[in-house]
């Protein structure tokens, strides 16, 4: 039976103490150093008196404090959640609730030992499942976070896979860029902690700025690069600046969390010349389950997008169509998949129910994750993404995938990225708006850009109104566009 993650973490320690486990702000942080914060946090949170077993909070930015406050929950078996670090208000209040998370003093302070007694909130019934480890949260980009609890023995299972398919041992650096929140951290911090690796640590404030990405490689050269397509857009940038070579250190680039453009595709070869590229298919609910060696070329020409490649040991998925029934052969549909690594469920019974299902056939074991991916399984086999059932509106009494729309928008020269909602309208019942991200100095506008998507999309779905923003769209913690906030300034 393996060890649970935080032991292996330790056992590391205990035989390479002196190994670098993070890098921080120009240094490193070695095991030894991590796991005696880990212990001091164990500690600080015994003297805070909570109830046993009681799922607590970690409200706080990445930093090597977090990290050992997280791993000293996971060393005691309480449950924590890891909200993302800005998260305040009814967001924050709601996962609270639905969790029952008590929210625990400043990590800096619990694992120097000077936390106070009190923490925020009353112990309260907690319908977390035994077993649970970690909560992450959803994205919430389109509607408040969702709190995603992850079993300690999925975790374990996600740690042994995923440091077998992408070579993390002892000495690999591995980037993280995303935030503790995101499942892509169980790769980036937990696969790679627990295989006696080094995590060099973005800080999250200054993860939009090309400079500081530069900065960090060149002072901490890193063979694993795992990101969504922001990530790669920066690191284009700062590979553009002189004695740019930052990059050559790399041997596996992991793309994940959104689409890849074209144009970004084509970019990975140049950025990162010794490396095996691979397109990673996942989401928080069953972490990641397919993978696709990526051939920038082949790939766009056979396809005309990066395929999500196919089903990862383990994972078992289906497309069901329209009808209800599962699709055999080439066609289209929703992707569900059943995954070693996934979540015991949504803690609310209803979004339960509604996400987590049986197989349509009624005997093959699950529950099976309706991801709301819609995919087209093309006749050599391959899976493209084709949007979100959740996008999908009546325009006219034309059925419009609004993601489709977006790509079609994205996909003119002066586009730097575009949005587009379903709006209310007196007069049709609903009509699509377009947010539009033009490129530095672009003077494009909305006859041009109507031009341009026109070919590509049904008449229903050319936007009837196209608004011209200068200001890159805001974007999520994770990465993704934050929906709320542009409908909101609507």
């Amino acid at each position: 039976m393996a060890l649970p993650l935080a032991e292996r973490i330790a056992t590391v320690a205990r035989r390479h103490p002196e190994n670098p486990a993070l890098f921080w702000q120009g240094r490193p942080v070695s095991y030894r150093d991590l796991l005696a914060m880990a212990r001091t946090a164990e500690k600080s949170i015994a003297a805070l008196r909570i109830p046993e077993g009681n799922p607590v909070a970690v409200v706080a930015a990445k930093s090597p404090e977090t990290i050992a406050v997280l791993l000293a929950c996971m060393h005691t078996a309480r449950p924590v959640l890891v909200p993302a670090a800005d998260v305040t208000g009814k967001p924050l209040d709601g996962l609270l609730a639905e969790t029952g998370a008590l929210v625990l003093p400043d990590p800096r302070a619990l694992t120097a030992g000077t936390a106070g007694p009190a923490v925020a909130g009353k112990p309260a019934e907690s319908r977390v499942p035994e077993g649970t480890a970690l909560i992450l949260t959803t994205s919430g980009s389109a509607s408040f976070p969702k709190a995603v609890p992850l079993p300690a023995a999925a975790i374990g299972a996600f740690v042994e896979w995923a440091a077998a398919t992408f070579r993390i041992r002892a000495g690999t650096c591995v980037l993280s860029y995303a935030p503790l929140n995101f499942d892509l951290s169980l790769f980036d911090v937990w696969t790679t902690l627990s295989h006696g690796g080094q995590v060099a640590l973005v800080a999250q404030d200054r993860a939009a700025h090309p400079g500081h990405l530069r900065t960090l490689l060149r002072q901490c050269p890193v063979h694993v690069v795992q990101g969504v397509p922001m990530l790669f857009q920066l690191l284009a940038a700062a590979e553009g600046h002189p004695g740019g070579d930052e990059f050559t250190s790399v041997a596996e680039v992991l793309v994940t969390g959104d689409s890849l453009s074209p144009a970004g595709l084509a970019a990975l070869p140049g950025l990162f010349p010794r490396a095996r590229l691979h397109n990673v298919y996942g989401c928080t609910e069953t972490n990641d389950t397919f993978v696709h060696a990526m051939d920038p070329a082949g790939d766009i020409g056979r396809y005309g997008t990066v395929p999500i490649g196919r089903p990862v040991e383990g994972v078992a998925a289906d497309i069901v169509t329209d009808d209800g029934t599962v699709l055999e052969g080439p066609g289209h549909g929703e992707l569900i998949v059943s995954s070693p690594f996934q979540t015991s469920g949504y803690l609310d019974p209803a979004q339960r129910a509604k996400s987590f299902v049986g197989h349509p056939d009624g005997v093959t074991p699950g529950p099976y994750y309706r991801t709301g991916d819609l995919v087209t399984r093309h006749p050599d086999g391959a899976l493209t993404l084709e949007g979100r059932s959740d996008f999908i509106v009546k325009i006219h009494g034309i059925c419009i995938n609004t993601a489709a729309v977006e790509s079609a928008l994205r996909s003119h020269p002066e586009v730097a990225d575009a949005v587009v909602f379903a709006l209310p309208d007196e007069r049709t019942g609903r009509r699509l708006h377009a947010v539009v991200h033009r490129a530095a100095g672009s003077m494009l506008n909305s006859l041009r850009l109507r031009e341009h998507v026109a070919p590509e999309l049904p008449r229903a779905g050319i936007p009837s109104g196209i608004e011209f923003v200068d200001a890159p769209l805001p974007r999520t913690a994770t990465g993704k566009i934050d929906r709320r906030t542009v409908a909101n300034s609507l």
